[in-house]
C-alpha cells in the first residue's frame, strides 16, 4: 500500500518537483496545495497520510498554523522550510521540521521514516530531520 501524500507548498516548480519525487519513490501524491485553505480542502477529499508543509504559502505564513490542523487530523505532517527559525515552538502532533533544499535521497529517508513510524516500526530519523 502506498502512502498518501499532501504537498503544501505555493512554489510551482518545487511543488511539481516534489510531487514527481513522490510519485517516483512509489507513493501517491493526492494534491498540491499553495494556501491554507487549500490544503484543508484538499485534506478533506482527499485523505492524505502525510503533509509535506511549506511555512510560507500563497497566503502568508500560514503553514504552522494549517500544519496544526492537519497533524490534529491525524495527518502525519513534516514541515519542509527554507525557514526553519519559524518553527522554534513544537506544533502539537507534527512530526518535525526539515530544511531545504531537500535531495531526492532526502525525501526518500523522510518517507520511510514517516511511514515506518506510522506503522509502528522502529526507525531512525534521518539527520536533517529535527523531530519535534
Amino acid at each position: 500500500m502506498s502512502t498518501r501524500v499532501l504537498i503544501v507548498e505555493d512554489e510551482v516548480l518545487i511543488a511539481m518537483e516534489t510531487e514527481a519525487i513522490v510519485e517516483d519513490l512509489g507513493h501517491h501524491p493526492v494534491g498540491i496545495a499553495a494556501t491554507s485553505r487549500e490544503a484543508l480542502a484538499l485534506a478533506a477529499t482527499e485523505e492524505p497520510d502525510v503533509a509535506l508543509v511549506d511555512v510560507n504559502l500563497a497566503d502568508g505564513p500560514t503553514g504552522p498554523a494549517v500544519g496544526a490542523k492537519l497533524a490534529d487530523l491525524g495527518i502525519a505532517v513534516v514541515f519542509i522550510t527554507a525557514n526553519p527559525r519559524m518553527l522554534q515552538q513544537r506544533i502539537e502532533n507534527a512530526i518535525g521540521v526539515f530544511d531545504k533544499p531537500v535531495a531526492d535521497r532526502d525525501l526518500a529517508e523522510l518517507l520511510d521514516y514517516v511511514t515506518s513510524r506510522a506503522a509502528g516500526r522502529p526507525a531512525q530519523p534521518p539527520s536533517r530531520l529535527r523531530v519535534f
